[in-house]
C-alpha cells in the first residue's frame, strides 16, 4: 500500500479545530464547525502531483461558464463537501481521493448540471457529455451530500427527461431519488417526479416484464457483460423494480395520492414474493439468476443468449445475489448467503469482493473483452455489496456475519484503489475491473496491450465512496422526519477516533464524532452528534445514537 509518510501528517489540536467550544446563552452546549479543512489540503497537492505522473496532465474537468477556465478541484472541495478525520489514515485520504476524481465528472449543461461516468465527452451533440445511466444512483448517492443541492437534483432531473433514455441500463433511480429526499429532508423534488418515475417504471413493464411477473435483463444491459450466469431474470433488475415501486408508493403519498401509492405497493409486494419463491436456491442457499421462461419477451432480443433452459436457476452464485438486501426484503433465513462473502471458495479477495464464486468451474472464464463479471472484482459490485451488508447489519438480528466483517469489506475496497507507477511508486486510482488477488487494473492492461482506447477508466465514476462511509461506516441512516439515527459499523478498537463535519442534512449542518480518549477533539471521551454546532446526543460508546431533530434548529 502507500509507505507511511503518505499517512504521516498529523495536526495539533489548534490546526486541526476551527475553534473552541463555547456555552450557548441557555447554558447547552454549541461548537463551531469542527474541522479545519486545510488540514486536508495536503491531500489534493499530492493528488495532482500524482495525476501528472501518471498522466502526463492534470484535468480539472470541463468549464462550468462558457469561456473560463475549468475550477480546480481544493476550491471546489472547500465549497462543497463535508469534512472527513479518521485514526485510519488510508480511509481518510481515499475519502479526499474520491471527490477529487468525482469532481472531473460534474459537468454543467444547459439545463443543469449533469454528473458523467467515463471522463465528460463534450463532443456528443446531445449535450450529455457521455453522461450514462448504469452508475447515475452512485452519482445521486454521493451528490446528495454536497452542500449545492442543484448538483443532485438538476442529475435527476436529467435522467427523467423525455428525450433520455434512462433504460439503456438498468438501475434504481427512482429509488436514488428518494434517497436524495430522505437526505435533504425536502419531497419537492421527488414528488415532482413522480409522474416520470411512475412513467418510466410502466415502461420497464410493458417492455421487459413477462407474464409470470418477473423481469428479465440481458446481463450487458444490466452492465454485467460476460457474466457466469448470463441472460434471465436476474436478482438486480427485479430487485431495482420492487425498491423502485416502494419509492414510488412513498412519493404518492407524500403527493396525496393514496390510490397511486396503494397500486404499487401491491407491485411490490408481489415483485418480492417472486424473488423469494423463484430467484432463491434453496440448494445453494443464494438468490441466483433463473433462465426466462418459453414464451419470454426475451427471446426476441438479438443479444440475447440462450442457455438451452426454461424457468431454470443456475447454479452458480454470483455477487449480484446480495442485492435483494439492499433493494427488496429478504427472508431473515436467508442471511445464510452472507457465508460467501468471506468464504475462500465463495467470494473472499485479499483486494476485494469477486464477482462470482471460486468453486465455480466459469470463474474467470477466458474472455478477450476487457470488461468482464466472471470473477473479476468491480468497485461497482463493491459498492453496491456494501450497500446491502449496511442494510443487513442494520436489520434486526440475528446475523450470519457481523459489523467487523463490513469493516473489513470496506479496508479491502480502500486497499484495492491504487496503482503502481512505472518508477514503482503507488498512487491512489479508480478504474474498472480489478484482479481481487493482486489488485492489477484489468481492463486498463488489456487496452494497453491493444493500444486502444488508452487511459479510458481513468478515473472511472462507476462506484460510490463518500455515500457508503457516511451511511454505513459511520452509520448515518437517513429519515424521512426529524428523528437523526447513527449507527457506526465500525468498532472502537478499529477505529480510535472519526468525526465528519459540516455534513448536510435536512437543511442544516450535521456533525457526526467519536474520540475514544478524549484527545483528538479535546470534547471529552465518546461519541456525539450536533446539528448546526449544538450537540444533541451523547454517549461514552460508540454505538447506536439517536436523538431529534432540535426545534431551535428551524424544524
Amino acid at each position: 500500500m502507500h509507505s507511511l509518510s503518505r499517512f504521516a501528517t498529523w495536526f495539533s489540536l489548534p490546526a486541526l479545530l476551527l475553534g473552541a467550544f463555547v456555552l450557548h446563552a441557555q447554558g447547552s452546549e454549541r461548537q463551531r464547525a469542527l474541522l479545519n479543512p486545510e488540514s486536508y489540503h495536503h491531500y489534493v497537492v499530492q493528488f495532482e502531483a500524482d495525476e501528472r505522473a501518471a498522466t502526463g496532465k492534470l484535468y480539472n474537468g470541463e468549464p462550468m461558464t462558457v469561456g473560463r477556465q475549468p475550477e480546480a478541484a481544493w476550491p471546489w472541495m472547500q465549497r462543497e463537501i463535508p469534512w472527513f478525520d479518521s485514526s485510519d489514515k488510508a480511509f481518510e485520504e481515499m475519502y479526499y481521493f474520491r471527490w477529487y476524481a468525482w469532481k472531473k465528472h460534474l459537468v454543467r449543461a444547459s439545463n443543469g448540471y449533469i454528473i458523467t461516468e467515463w471522463l465528460p465527452k463534450p463532443e456528443f451533440k446531445d449535450g450529455s457529455f457521455g453522461a450514462l445511466p448504469d452508475a447515475a444512483p452512485f452519482h445521486l448517492g454521493e451528490a446528495r451530500w454536497l452542500h449545492d443541492r442543484a448538483i443532485a437534483e438538476d442529475d435527476a432531473r436529467f435522467w427523467f427527461r423525455p428525450d433520455v433514455d434512462i433504460r439503456k441500463y438498468s438501475d434504481a433511480i427512482a429509488t436514488a431519488v428518494r434517497d436524495v429526499t430522505l437526505a435533504n429532508g425536502d419531497s419537492q423534488l421527488a414528488v415532482s417526479l413522480l409522474p416520470q418515475m411512475i412513467r418510466v417504471y410502466h415502461e420497464w413493464e410493458s417492455t421487459q416484464q413477462d407474464a409470470n411477473g418477473l423481469f428479465w435483463s440481458i446481463d450487458t444491459r444490466d452492465a454485467m457483460e460476460k457474466s457466469i450466469s448470463g441472460d434471465g431474470y436476474r436478482p438486480t433488475l427485479n430487485s431495482y423494480m420492487v425498491s423502485d415501486a416502494r419509492a414510488i408508493a412513498a412519493t404518492a403519498r407524500l403527493a396525496g395520492e393514496e390510490q397511486v401509492a396503494k397500486e404499487f405497493d401491491a407491485k411490490a409486494e408481489k415483485l418480492n414474493t417472486l424473488i423469494e419463491t423463484v430467484l432463491w436456491n434453496a440448494k445453494d442457499q443464494f438468490y441466483e439468476v433463473v433462465s426466462p421462461s418459453k414464451d419470454s419477451g426475451i427471446r426476441q432480443q438479438k443479444k440475447f443468449v440462450d442457455p438451452g433452459t426454461t424457468m431454470k436457476l443456475s447454479g452458480v452464485r454470483e455477487l449480484i445475489g446480495y442485492n435483494p438486501w439492499n433493494f427488496s426484503s429478504p427472508a431473515p433465513s436467508h442471511g445464510v448467503a452472507w457465508k460467501q462473502l468471506f468464504d475462500p471458495q465463495g467470494f473472499d479477495g485479499k483486494y476485494g469482493a469477486t464477482t462470482a464464486e471460486r468453486r465455480s468451474p466459469r470463474f474467470r472464464f477466458a474472455s478477450s473483452d476487457q470488461c468482464t463479471w466472471n470473477g473479476p472484482a468491480w468497485p461497482f459490485a463493491m459498492t453496491q455489496t456494501l450497500n446491502a451488508l449496511a442494510a443487513y447489519e442494520t436489520s434486526p438480528g440475528p446475523h450470519t456475519i457481523g459489523p467487523d466483517d463490513y469493516y473489513k469489506l470496506f479496508s479491502r475496497y480502500v486497499l484495492a484503489q491504487h496503482f503502481k507507477l512505472p518508477d514503482g511508486r503507488l498512487i491512489d486510482w479508480i478504474d474498472e475491473d480489478y484482479d481481487a488477488d493482486t489488485d492489477e487494473w484489468i481492463a486498463k492492461r488489456m487496452l494497453i496491450e491493444k493500444n486502444k482506447q488508452i487511459g479510458r477508466g481513468n478515473y472511472y465514476n462507476h462506484s460510490g465512496f463518500a455515500d457508503p462511509l457516511i451511511t454505513g461506516l459511520i452509520g448515518l441512516r437517513p429519515q424521512a422526519g426529524d428523528r437523526v439515527v447513527v449507527r457506526p459499523l465500525v468498532s472502537a478498537a478499529a477505529w480510535s477516533y472519526f468525526a465528519i463535519d459540516q455534513l448536510p442534512y435536512h437543511g442544516h449542518q450535521l456533525t457526526i464524532a467519536w474520540d475514544k480518549d478524549g484527545k483528538r477533539y479535546g470534547r471529552g471521551k465518546g461519541m456525539w452528534i450536533a446539528v448546526d454546532g449544538r450537540v444533541i446526543a451523547k454517549s461514552p460508546h460508540l454505538g447506536l445514537l439517536e436523538a431529534e431533530m432540535p426545534k431551535s434548529a428551524g424544524h
